[in-house]
């Protein structure tokens, strides 16, 4: 019973991660955009812009250009989806549950529920090499909140 929920658990990974990764959702340049930041994982080159219009606290609007990898760019595509319309405070429990879910052997399933549609990302842990595509977005957005305005550029090297 168990090796099948895996090879569906991967099939739905491998599904989800393809479809954000060639039709990345929230993939333009946010013209009034509040906050941006720039990312970039020398690893295997991802680089990306992320763009997010904060008001009252809020994420009213996020998006991002870039390129990478299919993880990379599911990862800042699911985000930017997931983080609309939360509070700074909530994305900030997002974030932390995401780290979890791809750094944590066994994460446990109070972070994958507040994960939603992220929980696929989680397969990057058995990739130790991948888990830098997958957190380059977030970290990029953590920077880009934390700094308040465009600076340089953040790095998964440093």
């Amino acid at each position: 019973m168990g090796k099948v929920m895996n090879q569906e658990l991967r099939e739905l990974y491998q599904e989800v991660i393809i479809d954000h990764g060639r039709h990345p959702r929230n993939f333009k340049k946010l013209e009034d955009h509040s906050h941006s930041q720039e990312g970039y994982n020398p690893l295997c080159g991802d680089r990306l812009m992320l763009y997010l219009k904060v008001e009252n606290d809020r994420v009213i609007d996020a998006a991002f250009e870039g390129v990478g990898c299919a993880i990379s760019m599911a990862s800042a595509s699911l985000m930017t989806t997931q983080i609309k319309g939360k509070t700074l405070e909530e994305i900030q429990q997002l974030f932390q549950a995401f780290h979890c879910l791809v750094t944590t052997p066994e994460p446990p399933s109070s972070v994958q529920n507040c994960l939603g549609k992220l929980t696929v990302l989680g397969g990057v842990r058995d990739f130790p090499t991948r888990i830098k595509c997958a957190t380059l977005a977030w970290h990029t957005m953590k920077v880009g909140l934390d700094r308040n305005t465009h600076e340089q550029a953040v790095s998964t090297e440093s």
